[in-house]
């Protein structure tokens, strides 16, 4: 008997509708062929779009479909022009973070052998690492509401104990998670500037006593600009990076970059109880429905989200799809063909969400 899973699909603004239907399509194909599993998709309205139609860019019962799901995908959301009467940009996909405590954004950067790369890789080197962003606090705390006089501005860097420590629980988690799998060496680098600010020294602290508990685990420091130095010399050589939330918005772009751009940068944000799903890239309202964009950010991005069901509720088909699913995307990158023009291709969002399908089944 198949096991039913409630995933909340937030459509998003711009291109987002357009990557999100044929991941949805793929996603389907999937469910129908196991043997094992049932996604069942519940629309969740939000974003810019939206508070646009209805002047609310976040319904309450929006919010409470991604509470009671068992995941939450979301695709790119928000539009330059549309903006709140202070002018801040319409972001139902921070609120969901604050709001359901997902305090580990998680940013996976993967080039393999023949996928295209700003880098020219030493032969047989592979960059797979993880970059894991704290996505409640930090430099973001105050985001929306810092103070501005006609003489200075000010924002708030929040770094609590409760959140740091469920952060770097889960970064040692993933170490071990992968070392175990064949996918990383069990390294953990906690990357701050403790040199300079006391709250770093203090999330430096709680790095170390949590690292003290995983003696099986290799764990270092390293400082966010050598850090961003050695992501373009060596990033071969990192394998789980754990750091705050604009620290970690910045390097994760950094990674984008390595792997040939947003379009292939799939995201979670992730707490104890809900997890988010999401491309890494923005709405691109300048070529919304013109069928160009490029939608494997997002098929990756559900590929991350079968892969954390499957851990998570203890179900191995969940995960092996996963697997199968962003190793078809990979296949695609690899082989050149049916790539969109972020990628130097022709493709359209359609072909080239068609060819991971064709993937898959081969």
């Amino acid at each position: 008997m198949k096991k039913n899973y409630d995933v909340a699909v937030f459509h998003g603004d711009g291109i987002g509708p357009e990557i999100m239907a044929p991941t949805l399509e793929i996603l389907h194909q999937l469910s129908r062929s196991s043997p094992s599993y049932e996604l069942v998709f519940t629309d969740a309205p939000a974003g810019a779009g939206h508070y646009a139609k209805t002047g609310e860019s976040f319904p309450a019962g929006s919010l409470e479909t991604a509470r009671n799901a068992d995941a939450i995908l979301l695709s790119a959301m928000g539009l330059p022009d549309v903006r709140y009467p202070d002018g801040t940009e319409i972001s139902p996909q921070i609120d969901l973070r604050k709001q359901l405590g997902l305090f580990a954004g998680v940013r996976p950067v993967k080039v393999s052998s023949g996928q295209m790369t700003p880098l020219a890789l030493p032969t047989g080197k592979e960059i797979d690492f993880v970059l894991i962003r704290e996505s409640t606090e930090g430099l973001f705390f105050t985001q929306g509401t810092g103070e501005v006089t006609e003489h200075e501005a000010r924002e708030t860097l929040l770094i609590t104990r409760e959140v740091s420590e469920k952060l770097f629980r889960f970064a040692f988690k993933l170490a071990q998670n992968r070392k175990r799998t064949g996918r990383g060496r069990g390294r953990v680098t906690c990357v701050d500037k403790a040199n300079v600010f006391r709250a770093f020294a203090f999330f430096r602290s709680m790095f170390d006593a949590e690292a003290a508990h995983h003696p099986e685990l290799q764990a270092d420091h390293a400082y966010v600009d050598a850090t961003a130095l050695w992501m373009v010399q060596k990033p071969w050589e990192f394998d789980v990076l754990v750091t705050e939330n604009m620290f970690g918005d910045i390097l994760s772009d950094l990674g984008a970059g390595l792997m040939g751009g947003l379009g292939l940068a799939p995201s979670a944000d992730i707490g104890l109880n809900h997890a988010v799903f999401q491309p890494c890239h923005g709405s691109a309202p300048d070529i919304a429905g013109r069928g160009i964009a490029n939608p494997f950010a997002m098929i990756l991005s559900a590929a991350m989200m079968l892969e954390w069901l499957g851990l998570t509720r203890d179900h191995p088909g969940l995960s092996n799809d996963g697997e199968r699913l962003r190793e078809a995307v990979e296949k695609v990158t690899a082989n050149g063909q049916n790539l969109t023009r972020d990628l130097g291709g022709t493709a359209g969002t359609q072909d080239a969400a068609s060819s991971v399908l064709e993937a898959l089944r081969a």
